[in-house]
């Protein structure tokens, strides 16, 4: 399989069209989440265009599937099988709100993994690599999918779960591990741990570092700063939900764009507001990613909103992409001083500053306006708490952020070890 699709925007359409057709065929009446809806829209398996399903078919919310658990416990009716055909459980992280669970069949797994499969490909990754996982295997889809593929394409895979972080930097070096997979954050923070247990990230054999479960991997300091700290290595970014599935892929030829996987997705790109689709003709429109899961019959979405917020690119050849990836969420955005605000445009901020370890932003409500705060923690060789510079580190930071956001955020410089270190999806923001 080519890293690309090389197939026209017409006929990924008509792909799609089929596959969706066949999709509603499989659900109805046996799929109860959904068969209702597909009733009340007047939707059956000969729908005749992409058009005609996005004008009527309802779009579902993260809201919807947890009513629907809450209403139908423990699953939820969102099932097209017998429940003897799931062999799969996994739920979100639940960062925002109440965890959702998900059921897998064995056929709709193995669609998840031949998704992954397009992200190695276009990776590069294959027979002779040695793919260290940096993650305990918990109960979200975290890496599983790609631990599961990884082995099918005759990698050596490596668990690093249960070992604290100079335990997995040893595994690392010991096994000459040329793949790492984690998050953003972590890849940061082992290189973190590297330092101060003394041992030499240039002995690494790790050549590519495949992350997500957080925008950064598509923030150029946040790309740069992981490849400074691991000499040798390119960051590769990709993204996708526990509901959902892998999702996109990165362009090894522009590493601004995503792509999606449409073989495999219907996408669409919306106005947050409206609800409308986002104009294909406008540049650098941002909108609401909207998916539809073309093979997980077994638990399937259709018109999900993801709450991705994106800048989509419509070639007219091969797979859409998402230009800088994710670039934040809906209910991240946080709203000072009539700025929208995404914890992206910091983190970009914030990774430019090499002497930065770790900071956290508190939002505050202040006499009914929002505002933010900054606390940050510097490396142990930097200026801190008490030395002298402390207050020019400040001050630097302070107008590295307004520049970005055109208002002034209070940053305070506190003791090493303060702030929580992160394995998966980083909390660094926290309401007070």
């Amino acid at each position: 399989m080519p890293w690309q699709n090389p197939k026209s925007r017409k006929q990924i359409e008509t792909d799609q069209l089929a596959r969706l057709r066949a999709l509603i065929a499989a659900l109805i009446p046996d799929n109860c989440f959904y068969t209702p809806r597909f009733q009340q829209s007047g939707i059956t398996p000969d729908i005749d265009s992409l058009d005609a399903f996005t004008q009527r078919m309802p779009f579902t919310t993260k809201q919807d599937l947890v009513d629907d658990q809450q209403a139908k416990p423990p699953y939820g009716s969102n099932l097209t099988y017998p429940f003897e055909r799931y062999t799969r459980y996994h739920q979100t992280s639940g960062t925002t709100r109440k965890p959702v669970r998900w059921l897998d069949t064995h056929e709709g797994w193995q669609w998840m993994l031949d998704n992954w499969a397009r992200v190695f490909e276009a990776a590069g990754v294959g027979v002779g690599d040695r793919v260290m996982f940096t993650f305990s295997f918990g109960p979200f889809l975290g890496f599983w999918t790609a631990f599961e593929c990884a082995t099918q394409r005759g990698c050596l895979c490596i668990p690093g779960g249960g070992l604290s972080s100079e335990g997995r930097l040893h595994m690392i070096l010991d096994n000459a591990a040329t793949v790492l997979c984690c998050t953003p954050t972590y890849a940061i923070r082992l290189a973190e741990a590297a330092a101060e247990h003394g041992i030499d990230l240039v002995q690494s054999q790790v050549k590519k570092i495949i992350v997500a479960g957080e925008p950064g991997g598509s923030i150029p300091a946040v790309r740069q700063r992981i490849e400074r700290l691991w000499p040798g290595a390119t960051v590769i970014d990709h993204h996708g939900m526990t509901e959902i599935g892998p999702v996109s892929y990165q362009n090894p030829d522009d590493v601004t764009l995503l792509h999606c996987i449409e073989d495999s997705y219907l996408v669409e790109v919306i106005d947050v507001l409206s609800g409308k689709p986002l104009d294909r003709n406008k540049p650098d429109a941002m909108g609401e990613l909207v998916l539809t899961t073309l093979g997980r019959e077994g638990s399937p979405l259709l018109r999900y909103r993801t709450g991705d917020l994106v800048k989509p690119v419509w070639p007219a050849q091969g797979d859409m992409a998402l230009r800088g990836g994710v670039l934040g969420r809906t209910d991240d955005m946080v709203v000072v001083r009539s700025v929208n605000v995404f914890p992206s445009a910091v983190e970009e901020v914030m990774r430019g500053f090499e002497e930065v370890a770790e900071y956290r932003v508190e939002v505050r409500t202040v006499r009914a306006m929002t505002e933010l705060y900054m606390q940050v923690e510097l490396k142990d060789d930097a200026v801190g708490p008490g030395l002298p510079g402390q207050t020019d580190q400040a001050q630097q930071i302070e107008t590295a952020i307004k520049a970005a956001l055109s208002f002034r955020v209070p940053v305070e410089i506190v003791d090493a070890g303060t702030l929580p270190r992160f394995e998966m999806k980083a909390k660094r923001w926290v309401r007070v």
